[in-house]
């Protein structure tokens, strides 16, 4: 029998969170951001539930080619552009769009011999201060794109810094329209957050939305609003078994460096999930869980192949847990208890980005609807 971990990707979760991009955004196309192997949870397992999109966003060029081995013949953008000149020959290939950021990318370009145009986006750096073009330089980089043979439409980017926060967007979007007040093209700004909070702020146009993290269930704007709130359904549960009980007096401690001690008489389950599987070792006693659909509590610290969870909770509920009870470390319980990832990364003091994109190789991987 194999060790009873496995991850399931929920491809119906990922079409109703799409759906839920579009409808934040009704007048623009949206981008599904696949990039980092799909947040952790596979290109390949994901193109099912996310192919109503209009087009997939991702870094690098080995994901961009298993996009095309897919079928996929819409758009594909390249969020970071060319890392190098002969970078473009597999853009002219692959018809893959790609983001402009910096003055070398525009040289090779200029350098590049290529039948057909590229479809290209400009970035703006408009207080991310990661990539893009200066306001001051902006428009020297579009008129130096624009009379390049090797360059068909430019669309007009930038990434915003603080839209899940109170300081939100106005000041960046106010800079980004003044910038580009006449220059044509499309615009993308809008990134999840943006998506779900900021679509009916004065003076945004979006015509390319970039949904990332909301496509995978998980809330951008954590903890201020959870999932729940912006109907979101997990896209990746994480589930187990119980391997082992053991029964603790008052004053035994558990696992490693004794960091749990009992102050009663209790019941705990071993669970077969630990550090090498993704699961943070960071997470404290306390970070939830759910066992059997009921929620509880991890306790001690996680080990390299386990970790330890607290059966009180189901004793005081009359259900008596025990080895072969289900465990839920994030996602949906077979109850359909939903144990959101952002709470669990909250308990461990991360984002669910980190939770997804950190699922192991051993870890078995289903796809289900």
């Amino acid at each position: 029998m194999p060790r009873p971990l496995q991850a399931l990707i929920h491809t119906g979760a990922l079409r109703h969170n799409l759906a839920r991009a579009r409808a934040a955004a009704p007048d623009a196309k949206v981008w599904a951001v696949v990039k980092a192997n799909a947040y952790g949870h596979g290109i390949e397992r994901v193109y099912e539930g996310l192919r109503g999109a209009d087009g997939f966003a991702l870094l690098d060029l080995a994901e961009a080619e298993r996009m095309r081995a897919l079928g996929w013949r819409g758009p594909i953008l390249l969020l970071e552009g060319a890392f190098e000149p002969r970078d473009l020959e597999l853009c002219s290939r692959l018809d893959l769009w790609h983001v402009v950021h910096q003055e070398q990318q525009i040289d090779w370009l200029a350098m590049h011999k290529t039948h057909a145009p590229h479809r290209v986006f400009l970035k703006m750096n408009s207080g991310m201060n990661r990539l893009g073009f200066t306001p001051d330089a902006y428009r020297a980089a579009w008129t130096r794109l624009d009379a390049l043979p090797q360059v068909d439409e430019i669309t007009l980017i930038t990434h915003f810094s603080d839209a899940d926060g109170p300081r939100g967007i106005a000041r960046q979007l106010a800079l980004f329209n003044v910038t580009t007040q006449d220059l044509p093209g499309e615009r993308s700004v809008a990134n999840s957050a943006a998506t779900l909070r900021h679509m009916d702020e004065r003076g945004l146009r979006s015509d390319w939305v970039r949904p990332g993290i909301a496509v995978y269930g998980s809330a951008p704007d954590f903890p201020e609003h959870d999932a729940v709130h912006w109907d979101l359904r997990p896209t990746m549960t994480l589930r187990s078994r119980i391997i082992g009980v053991q029964h603790l007096r008052p004053g035994d401690t558990v696992g490693y460096g004794s960091a749990f001690t009992a102050d009663q008489a209790m019941r705990i389950g071993v669970v077969a999930c630990g550090y090498a599987d993704g699961y943070l070792r960071v997470a404290p006693t306390g970070t939830p869980v759910l066992v059997d659909g009921l929620r509880t509590r991890l306790v001690g610290r996680v080990s390299m192949d386990m970790l330890t969870v607290d059966l009180e909770p189901l004793r005081q509920a009359g259900l008596t847990a025990d080895v072969g009870s289900e465990v839920t470390l994030w996602g949906r319980a077979g109850n359909g208890a939903v144990l959101g990832i952002d709470e669990v990364a909250r308990a461990a003091g991360t984002v669910g980005y980190e939770l997804m994109c950190a699922l192991a190789p051993r870890v078995p991987v289903d796809v289900t609807d």
